[in-house]
């Protein structure tokens, strides 16, 4: 089976991976990178505008946003607005679509059915909800989900909450979805706060079913030259 190259950035800035994320599709497109990439990291407190976010999805002020301890930073994803940082597990995929299929609806759909699949290995009943991206248990959203494609190479990618402070999503309107109730899941499982397993495993659940929604062979790749410059 073709290599997935699976690169655990560990805790690094939003602004830092965006640029590597950036370079590697570079790479990818050339072909200097020869198989398809997922990038994994944990960021410092950050809130992302995509090309959707609207007025009405930011009840504090940009400066009121940075005073609660958060950057903020406007990108070229599609979605709204949300908040990535400690206890959140993202991954970004760099994926050469041509290699797969060239449609976005599909590459939406996969994301979506390998993060139920990773979930459901973890007991977590997850499922999609009509007309809306991202992924849900129980009603209360648990993944997000925000893409970018160029020339057919994907950025951007997944969010999952794995034990973060839900609390930062208090500040926006998460996705632009008004109402919505965020969960991770360590609230899902009722697992004690500082379970050091949990993050490991979601982690696994999450690369194997990548790799299985996709038909990859993961493989531990060491961080890029890129990724060392940080």
């Amino acid at each position: 089976m073709t290599p997935l190259d699976v690169i655990d950035l560990g805790h690094r800035s939003y602004g830092e991976v965006l640029a590597l994320q950036r370079a590697l599709r570079l790479d990818r497109l050339d072909g200097s990178a020869p198989n398809d990439m997922l990038l994994l990291v944990e960021h410092d407190p950050v809130y992302t505008m995509g090309r959707a976010t609207v007025a009405t999805s930011l009840p504090l002020s940009v400066a009121a946003m940075r005073e609660r301890g958060a950057d903020v930073i406007e990108i070229e994803r599609g979605g709204d607005v949300t908040w990535h940082g400690p206890g959140q597990l993202v991954g970004y995929p760099i994926i050469h679509l041509s290699q797969h299929r060239e449609d976005l609806h599909w590459y939406l759909r996969t994301l979506e059915q390998a993060l139920i699949d990773a979930l459901g290995t973890l007991d977590i009943p997850a499922e999609r909800t009509a007309g809306k991206t991202g992924v849900w248990t129980r009603g209360r959203k648990i993944a997000s989900i925000g893409i970018h494609v160029k020339q057919w190479v994907t950025l951007h990618g997944f969010a999952v909450n794995v034990d973060p402070d839900l609390h930062w999503f208090d500040a926006i309107v998460p996705c632009g979805i008004h109402g919505v109730e965020m969960t991770s899941v360590a609230r899902e499982l009722h697992v004690p706060e500082g379970d050091g397993s949990l993050w490991a495993r979601t982690q696994t659940a999450i690369v194997a079913a990548f790799g299985s929604a996709f038909a990859r062979d993961p493989q531990p790749a060491y961080p890029s030259p890129h990724a060392r410059a940080g």
